[in-house]
């Protein structure tokens, strides 16, 4: 099992040129869970998608249900406290401080492509290349 943020989770949905990567990373472990939050962020990633015409609405409708229907069940509320004191000592967004406390949580590897996420928590956090080198 993975942590996955929801930058891994877009490119498993919607194509890209890290696409093929995050495909790789579901074959290696089908198993990502994510804090609850990632529902929010991906909804905006799709919005701006549909704003930028590339993808139609009716393409937003069903990666949305598909993502949903691939999270169900690893979804987790984090602790606020732990978010926004690991946000305040880090210097990080308590969005990414969300993901961050769950893979710590659960000693997961925090697997993303955030370049922010990847230079401030190097022990939590990996890019989907070193995960699938493991």
């Amino acid at each position: 099992m993975i942590v996955a943020d929801t930058n891994l989770v877009v490119h498993l949905y919607v194509e890209s040129e890290s696409s093929p990567m995050a495909r790789q990373v579901m074959l290696r472990d089908p198993d990502w869970t994510s804090p609850i939050l990632w529902r929010s962020e991906f909804r905006n990633t799709l919005v701006k998608c549909l704003r930028g015409g590339l993808l139609r609405p009716d393409q937003a409708f069903r990666i949305m249900a598909a993502a949903e229907t691939m999270m169900a069940g690893r979804e987790f509320h984090v602790a606020s406290d732990d978010v926004l004191d690991l946000a305040a000592a880090s210097d990080c967004s308590a969005y990414d401080a969300e993901y961050v406390v769950l893979a710590r949580g659960t000693r997961l590897p925090l697997v993303t492509t955030d370049k922010e996420l990847l230079e401030k928590f190097p022990g939590t956090a990996v890019t989907p290349e070193t995960f699938l080198a493991r």
